[in-house]
């Protein structure tokens, strides 16, 4: 096997809540402008925000991959169609042909929305679902590598992770695993979620959903704000004439405290990025922000403090971007290292949205404000139901 870090991450694209690409991605992180709405999603629970993807409904799939039609799928398209991905990945696929380009994807939600469609949709006292359901190409878990790989005319593995809110991340982490032994030269990874009501009662039968914008890491925080959003990277070993920044390494652990809670002191996490800068071969002082999985629950932001502390003291800047895009979910830790991405190219630590104050409880450095500095490396934590926790470390070029 090959070494497996650093790889460059040639190309990304994100979808979020801000729009399509990373432009108003980028725009809005600089302006402080956030995402959230009071929910309009139709059957979700009442008195809550959500950060849905604007014209999202009117995206169309190609004639020909029609069946694939879905809200996530559609999610997938959208990116395909920012940033000049697709023209990016046909030019990989030149390079290295398209036998030799994996596609790696997490999700949770895949195309639930379309079951929940076909279930309301059924005759009156008839029990099956109708006949022009698709089960594989929308709902089933590998519909979203599936259809990737076909829209871009890939012809490599085509894997999916649902860890839960880890999911994006370790696309990211076993893509690189694809590469470093030697099974193809590139990947297409990220992850991609959608909104839909078993998500949103879910979280709310949970009492984890906040009736206003999440506010991560304040001291009065009250919940999360369900969001929904697609990012994709394109992995490859850096080239002599590449230049973008680079995925220089990856941890992940699995505490398997509770089904829901987070260890309280934290020890997945801290395991998982402890592991993520020993793959990248560096110390905690040579990180220059942590973006954190921030939630904006109680238990969930205490005890990624405590977690933080435990590795780098007060001495690093961290903050959630979720204020912002909300809690996409098995697409989060994808479009969270595109944010780390972006913070290098911008030289900013974007302070939490919303919150005057970190809790008072809190032992690292919160910044609440955004904060113009040269950020080289950058920390993204994501930690999931079950104990899921993955890190990824970003970085310059």
């Amino acid at each position: 096997m090959r070494a497996m870090w650093p790889l460059r991450i040639s190309a990304g694209t994100a979808v979020t809540a801000l729009g399509a690409g990373l432009a108003p991605l980028r725009a809005a992180l600089r302006d402080r402008r956030g995402g959230l709405l009071p929910c309009a999603f139709p059957g979700a629970p009442p008195d809550i925000w959500i950060g849905a993807v604007p014209g999202i409904e009117a995206v169309a799939l190609t004639p020909d991959l029609a069946a694939y039609d879905c809200r996530n799928n559609r999610l997938a398209e959208l990116a395909l169609r920012s940033d000049g991905f697709a023209e990016a990945v046909a030019a990989a696929r030149e390079r290295h042909g398209a036998e030799r380009i994996a596609v790696v994807l997490g999700t949770s939600t895949a195309g639930i929305e379309q079951t929940e469609q076909a279930y309301a949709g059924r005759t009156p006292g008839e029990t099956a679902l109708p006949a022009d359901f698709d089960y594989g190409h929308t709902h089933d878990l590998r519909a979203l590598p599936a259809y990737l790989r076909a829209r871009l005319g890939l012809r490599g593995p085509a894997l999916v992770v649902s860890t839960a809110c880890t999911s994006g991340a370790r696309a990211m982490m076993e893509a690189a695993a694809l590469i470093a032994a030697g099974l193809v030269d590139a990947a297409v990874a990220g992850g991609v979620d959608s909104l839909c009501r078993l998500t949103l009662h879910g979280f709310s039968a949970l009492e984890l959903l906040s009736p206003g914008p999440c506010r991560p890491c304040a001291g009065d925080r009250d919940g999360i704000t369900i969001g929904e959003g697609a990012g994709l990277v394109l992995l490859e070993r850096p080239f002599d004439s590449s230049r973008g920044p680079l995925l220089l390494g990856a941890g992940a652990s699995s505490d398997g405290h509770h089904m829901s809670s987070p260890h309280p002191e934290g020890l997945g996490a801290v395991n998982a990025m402890r592991a993520a800068l020993a793959a990248a071969g560096l110390t905690p002082a040579e990180i220059d922000y942590v973006n954190l999985h921030g939630t904006g629950t109680r238990a969930n932001d205490a005890m990624e403090d405590s977690a933080m502390h435990q590795v780098f003291g007060a001495t690093v800047p961290c903050s959630s971007t979720k204020g912002w895009t909300g809690h996409a979910l098995g697409a989060s830790g994808a479009i969270e290292a595109l944010v780390a991405a972006l913070c290098i190219e911008e030289g900013l630590v974007p302070g939490c949205l919303g919150i005057a104050a970190a809790d008072p409880a809190f032992r690292t450095d919160v910044a609440t404000g955004n904060r113009a500095r040269p950020v080289r490396r950058v920390l993204s934590n994501s930690f999931g139901f079950g104990g899921s926790n993955c890190s990824l470390v970003i970085g310059q070029g």
